[in-house]
């Protein structure tokens, strides 16, 4: 420091005042900071008062319902052709019953991996290395092993690990997942790669294959999303923002399990994982799709090899579970359950359909607390 700011030159009075400038800006810091803090602490929401639909389910999901904040909630049943619902949180504008599906979307990728394959456009020995440029161990991967979640990638890369961004984003509730798909493939050509490639989740792997679809179909995923799948069903609320401009007008947002608000996640090249949103109305006539065969690429939920080591299967993207039933509990005569759930910075999501029960259940919440429990037993119970 100089002698002009540390010497002696200036009277006690020029001192005094200085330093009691410093403690007036230290307590206002100190007001600002608790004012800050108190603004983050979490307000949980509680679950809407606003409630539409059958009154025996929306008794039974209250009952159910785990501990968390909740918000809305949109929950049907499916027995063949009834459908019953439970509303929480009535649509009251342009909007206001949509939801993130959260990793409900890596079906619909996967319903994208069996279109493409009937209209040639890839192989199921199509690798990373040929259809995207992937370098590296990664670039062998093959788009069959990306489906069957059996690629030998871990669930996330590295830049999405524990890194100074992905806690910034945990703790202001921002979209963690911004990288481009050049970024992505980046990734994937460093990435470090199981040889042996067992049964393991990843969001990474998904995101390479819808990004390798789109390439091979020189069609932004996004709008594969919307001419191979949500148009065909007639799927008007369901689409894939891509970014935070592709949101519609006035998309609503969700809550933390601990009640912070959480942005919308679009994910950008990482949509294919997890970015389409949707409503209770078009996840059901997606999901009765698929239980009844009629859906685009509806080979995707056929299960093809086996998914860890709870006896479960994996087709596509889509997990087969065995039902318990009148076979004591261990899935025999019981049948099985087709289904995928997903959760976001700020939604839960949970389909299913079981076929020999004629059954399906949708569960969307916009809170960031899993509701699978609810769902399988609403999928379990008998007519």
């Amino acid at each position: 420091m100089s002698g002009r700011t540390g010497g002696t030159g200036r009277s006690g009075r020029g001192g005094n005042e200085r330093s009691g400038r410093r403690v007036a800006a230290a307590v206002v810091a100190g007001v600002v900071t608790l004012a800050l803090g108190a603004a983050a602490i979490p307000r949980p929401p509680s679950l809407s008062p606003e409630v539409t639909g059958d009154e025996a389910l929306i008794g039974q999901v209250r009952d159910e319902l785990p501990a968390g904040a909740f918000d809305r909630l949109a929950v049907a049943v499916v027995d063949g052709d009834e459908v019953t619902r439970a509303e929480f949180g009535t649509a009251t504008g342009p909007g206001a019953d949509e939801f993130e599906i959260g990793s409900v979307t890596k079906t619909i990728t996967a319903s994208l991996y069996a279109v493409a394959l009937q209209r040639g456009e890839v192989q199921r020995e199509s690798t990373l290395g040929d259809v995207l440029g992937v370098t590296g161990a990664a670039s062998s991967i093959t788009l069959e092993e990306l489906a069957t979640q059996h690629s030998g990638l871990p669930r996330l890369p590295a830049d999405l690990r524990f890194t100074g961004r992905v806690l910034l984003a945990n703790l202001s509730g921002a979209d963690p997942y911004t990288d481009d798909v050049a970024a992505l493939v980046g990734q994937a050509s460093r990435a470090e790669v199981d040889d042996d490639k067992p049964y393991g989740y990843s969001n990474f792997g998904m995101a390479l294959l819808g990004q390798a679809l789109a390439t091979a179909a020189d069609t932004p995923w996004e709008q594969l999303v919307a001419e191979r799948v949500a148009e065909p069903l007639g799927l008007a609320d369901t689409y894939a923002p891509g970014d935070p401009e592709g949101l519609r007008p006035d998309a609503p947002t969700g809550f933390t399990s601990s009640g912070r608000h959480a942005d919308a996640w679009t994910m950008r090249a990482f949509g294919p994982a997890g970015s389409v949103r949707s409503t209770l109305d078009d996840m059901v006539a997606y999901t009765v799709a698929q239980r009844d065969d009629r859906a685009p690429g509806v080979i995707a939920t056929e299960p093809l090899v086996e998914a860890g080591d709870g006896g479960g299967e994996i087709g596509w993207a889509w997990q087969t579970t065995p039902r318990e039933g009148d076979g004591g509990g261990d899935g025999d005569g019981g049948g099985t359950v087709t289904w995928h759930d997903g959760m976001t910075g700020g939604y839960a999501s949970f389909v299913g359909f079981d076929r020999d029960s004629d059954r399906a259940v949708v569960v969307l919440s916009s809170s960031a607390v899993s509701l699978d429990d609810l769902a399988f037993e609403l999928l379990e119970e008998e007519k």
